[in-house]
């Protein structure tokens, strides 16, 4: 009976297609607004990362991930250039959620209206502008090591040190001796960027400083330098990665879109409808869906979820960022005659040791074409139909239901039939002859 109750449905599925082919219904318009959005709160291990870039000026903020006794924490970050300390600063971490939550992936929802009284939009509404709203020795065992320290300063609750070294074993010990715990493996990843003659940004807590703060989480770091390369280095925080790893990179530019030169950058796949089950089951969806393309795309890739002039967006999942936030966000080429003059271009990298085997390399670029991921759930119309028009369209939707359902599957690899347990239901007075007999006789 299961058997035939499969076959039944499969056969009636390819009926529905075949009529809906020969009755093609119309496209009915329709306006909506955003509901969720997929955020960096979704990933268990996710590091953001704003990079702020004109010309070769740099400014490079950090929000990572740690989770543990701040007394422990410690990073090692290659830097092109020795910092001074007043090219660090401690960074509000109310600024990456702001750029969080105005470039997330969005799910949105429109309402089709009464097929009988149809409403024509114009067009989608024009983008409006935001309104304004301790102690290191140089002593003679550091020189034996060839280890240099080029500066060394306190900011905010950090004890940061400049280094510069000759070889990578030298590094490594000099970090032992001096109580940084370094993951096995360091020293063969530490060798590419000193034969580079690039330099280490070295930073841990200062207790005491953190305890007077009166912050529950390490706040971020920003660091500002002037240098031709436009990178972000990955290598090292793979060493201590038990699994793979989410980095979410936006790139402030005066120009436009921003991408990887080095791996390929791919947009996430967008402005699909998907039924509306998925108003429940939006994070679960986004997550299988992002892994889906991930793999699809061959996994080293960087995956584009928006791109957008920061003066507006449409439909907004978050208020633009202010110019007095932009500038916090590192922004500083804002003129007052050009307070809006920002492209976010939001990257989502998931990497692992054997699939990005170099540092992410970036380029700037004139390409102002606006993208975002959007996810659309579109809500049939409900009513009674009053007019042969609302009858066709009462028929149609059961091919619009199937063909989201297999979107769907498709995006996030779920099982079709399970998808198609959770779709709405059309009454079967508004159906052709022949699908009102199979209901009659298996139910809908």
């Amino acid at each position: 009976m299961n058997f035939l109750r499969i076959l039944i449905r499969f056969l009636w599925v390819g009926l529905v297609c075949l009529a809906c082919f020969w009755i093609a219904p119309k496209a009915w318009a329709f306006c909506g607004f955003y509901v969720a959005k997929a955020d960096a709160s979704l990933y268990n291990q996710a590091s953001q990362v704003a990079i702020a870039r004109n010309g070769n000026q740099t400014v490079l903020t950090m929000a990572n991930d740690y989770q543990g006794e701040v007394k422990d924490f410690a990073i090692v970050v290659p830097v092109p250039v020795v910092l001074q300390e007043e090219q660090v600063q401690i960074a509000d971490p109310v600024i990456i959620q702001r750029l969080d939550a105005f470039s997330a992936p969005r799910l949105v929802e429109y309402f089709d209206p009464d097929p009988c009284t149809p409403v024509v939009f114009d067009a989608f509404p024009v983008p409006q502008a935001a309104s304004e709203s301790s102690g290191v020795r140089r002593d003679r065992e550091d020189e034996a090591l060839g280890v240099t320290v080029e500066a060394q300063f306190t900011v905010g609750e950090y004890d940061i040190l400049i280094l510069s070294a000759r070889e990578s074993s030298g590094l490594e010990t000099w970090l032992i001796d001096n109580g940084y715990r370094i993951p096995q493996g360091a020293r063969d990843l530490l060798h590419p960027y000193i034969r580079q003659g690039m330099k280490f940004f070295v930073a841990k807590v200062n207790l005491e400083e953190y305890e007077t703060s009166g912050y529950q989480s390490l706040r971020p770091l920003k660091m500002m330098y002037e240098s031709p390369r436009f990178m972000l280095p990955i290598r090292l925080g793979m060493v201590n990665a038990e699994s793979a790893q989410d980095l979410i990179v936006y790139i402030l530019s005066p120009e436009g879109q921003a991408e990887v030169t080095n791996y390929r950058t791919v947009k996430v796949p967008s402005d699909t409808e998907i039924p509306l089950f998925v108003q429940d089951e939006f994070n679960d969806f986004y997550k299988a869906m992002f892994t889906t393309a991930y793999d699809r795309e061959g996994q080293n890739v960087a995956l584009m979820e928006y791109a957008w002039d920061m003066a507006g967006c449409d439909p907004c999942s978050a208020d633009p960022l202010t110019p007095d936030e932009l500038r916090q966000a590192g922004v500083f080429w804002l003129t007052p005659d050009r307070p809006m003059n920002v492209f976010i271009t939001r990257l989502h990298i998931r990497y692992t040791r054997d699939r990005f085997p170099e540092d992410l390399m970036f380029q700037q670029t004139r390409n102002r074409e606006f993208f975002q991921g959007r996810y659309i759930l579109r809500h049939h119309f409900t009513g009674e139909p009053t007019c042969e028009a609302g009858q066709q369209y009462q028929r149609s939707l059961p091919q619009r239901f199937e063909q989201e359902a297999q979107t769907l599957a498709r995006l996030t690899g779920w099982n079709i039939q399970d998808i198609r347990d959770k779709l709405p239901q059309i009454q079967s007075r508004y159906l052709p002859w022949w699908q009102q007999f199979w209901v009659g006789l298996f139910g809908e």
